[in-house]
């Protein structure tokens, strides 16, 4: 891995659970974007700025694996590592905790992407420089 972990704690909402109070599959995609995202805000990265540069950082693929479930009003943890950088993508290692257990595991890879031209680009420097400053 090439960076510490970043760990996020978050609490299951109504709105994240199915019928029977269990979170809906998809939703730790969204645990682990919201994840991603607080620690870049941590690293003073603001996908913002970037969006108004016309980047954009998309997810090319993931690949999750659901082990145990979480119910309503739950309190998980998401711990995210980057694995790898290459000039356009990161790959993270993501895994969501409740009560020490690990109950959904992640390999995801985010391309930048220029957004006019809809193509991969450069990741810019100062996201390379935080990413690695923060190891």
């Amino acid at each position: 891995m090439l960076k510490k972990e970043d760990k996020f704690e978050l609490r299951v909402y109504y709105e994240d659970t199915d019928a029977g109070g269990i979170v809906y599959y998809a939703n730790y995609l969204k645990f682990f974007e919201r994840a991603r995202t607080e620690w870049l805000r941590k690293l003073d990265v603001h996908q913002s700025y970037f969006l108004e540069q016309g980047l954009g950082f998309v997810v090319r693929k993931v690949e999750m694996d659901n082990l145990a479930s979480a119910k309503l009003d739950d309190v998980l943890t998401v711990v995210s590592q980057i694995s790898e950088i290459k000039r356009a993508s990161l790959k993270f290692q993501q895994k969501i905790l409740k009560n020490e257990q690990v109950i959904c595991t992640a390999e995801i890879r985010i391309a930048c992407v220029n957004l006019q031209r809809v193509k991969p680009c450069s990741i810019p420097e100062s996201i390379l420089g935080a990413l690695k400053s923060g190891s």
